[in-house]
């Protein structure tokens, strides 16, 4: 089939958005950072936005000194990534209908007092049945507060037994292995819930390894973030850090995200190139390419770490306080990706959380009730 071009006398607008609606013609590599495949099949333009407005590498740009039609296909694509990013809303659950009949002409019926814990009691105007929901903390003895205080206090860098003391203090009555066993069950309610959900990550990934130990034996986290959300995508423990087979990390990646990245940042370690020709390299263009000679220092993504090495620094720090983890399979390192990535406000996002930067907003006073309710809700 012959190629076909567009008319002479299109504007630089359409060409634009020509570009933008076929898919795969433009990859983001970093913050204002893009390459956009040229129109006659031959090569690509590298789009910059710099102090002094968009640039771009191609002809029209150069002689010119027009805004060409890829720096206006960058500038759409750009505004439809950020309406897209904002579709995702966790609300807290309120009860508004009746379990039995199904009708919303229900009212509070007082309170009904438990050992540890009050729960709000509701009463039907129409079928009469009285009854008190507890959504995603059914049958606890403890409040829904008290619970995700300790989560708090835990994941903010508590040990157990100070968990327990400061839960004391609040008038919760409850052993460090309960809240252990909390930390446990909504670990794995909350993970397996928001891996659904599908955040709208970057284009350039960062893997990297920290070796932690396990009932004290020296294993090592892999671990594989979005650049420019710091969204914690995926992660795995090894036995070893040069015989590891880095693949698995990759392709869970790709399958919790649905794509590819552009660029995938690590360091020298072999296992990340074989892992990365096996899940992400492809024959099509645009190809993934993979930047392994970064540094600890530097202004670009491409030659500094220190992003991913912030992440380490949080694993590290949570790690002393427990002295060391007891099995590899432990739910506290799923614990830690969920409050990184829905609960801790971060700095290098202006105090966004990495899911609200990725378009995922969890609202309420206590995020992780909302996240827990969301989670029972969905089983």
């Amino acid at each position: 089939m012959p190629q076909t071009f567009a008319p002479l006398n299109t504007t630089r607008e359409e060409r634009g958005k020509a570009i933008t609606e076929k898919k795969g013609q433009i990859w983001r590599y970093g913050n204002g950072l893009y390459r956009v495949m040229s129109q006659s099949g031959h090569g690509s333009y590298q789009v910059k936005k710099t102090d002094f407005g968009w640039k771009c590498t191609c002809p029209d740009h150069q002689i010119r000194s027009v805004e060409c039609k890829h720096i206006i296909a960058v500038k759409l694509s750009f505004a439809l990534r950020e309406e897209v990013r904002a579709n995702v809303t966790l609300d807290p659950v309120i009860l508004t209908t009746c379990p039995a009949c199904g009708t919303a002409n229900i009212q509070k019926f007082g309170i009904r007092h438990n050992k540890n814990t009050d729960i709000r009691r509701y009463i039907c105007l129409d079928c009469g049945k009285q009854f008190s929901i507890n959504i995603g903390f059914e049958k606890m003895k403890h409040n829904p507060k008290a619970i995700t205080a300790a989560m708090q206090l835990y994941f903010s860098g508590e040990s157990l037994r100070n968990t327990q003391r400061s839960l004391k203090l609040l008038g919760a009555e409850v052993s460090h292995q309960t809240i252990s066993n909390w930390i446990t069950k909504y670990t794995m309610l909350m993970k397996g819930y928001v891996d659904k959900i599908g955040p709208n990550v970057g284009d350039v990934w960062r893997a990297d390894e920290i070796y932690i130990k396990i009932k004290g034996n020296m294993k090592y986290l892999f671990a594989l973030i979005d650049d420019e959300t710091r969204y914690w995508i995926a992660q795995e423990v090894a036995d070893s850090k040069h015989m590891h087979d880095a693949a698995g990390l990759l392709h869970e990646g790709k399958q919790l995200m649905d794509k590819v990245p552009a660029v995938l940042v690590t360091d020298g370690l072999p296992s990340y190139h074989t892992a990365f020709n096996k899940e992400f390299y492809s024959n099509t263009k645009p190809q993934s390419r993979h930047i392994n000679t970064i540094k600890l220092t530097g202004n670009e993504w491409n030659e500094n770490n220190n992003k991913m090495e912030r992440i380490n620094g949080e694993i590290r720090d949570r790690e002393k306080t427990m002295r060391g983890l007891k099995k590899k399979s432990t739910p506290i390192l799923k614990g830690m990706q969920v409050y990184h990535n829905y609960i801790k406000p971060h700095e290098g996002l202006n105090g966004k959380t990495p899911s609200e930067a990725c378009g995922i907003k969890v609202n309420g006073e206590n995020k992780w009730i909302t996240l827990i309710q969301n989670a029972a809700q969905a089983k």
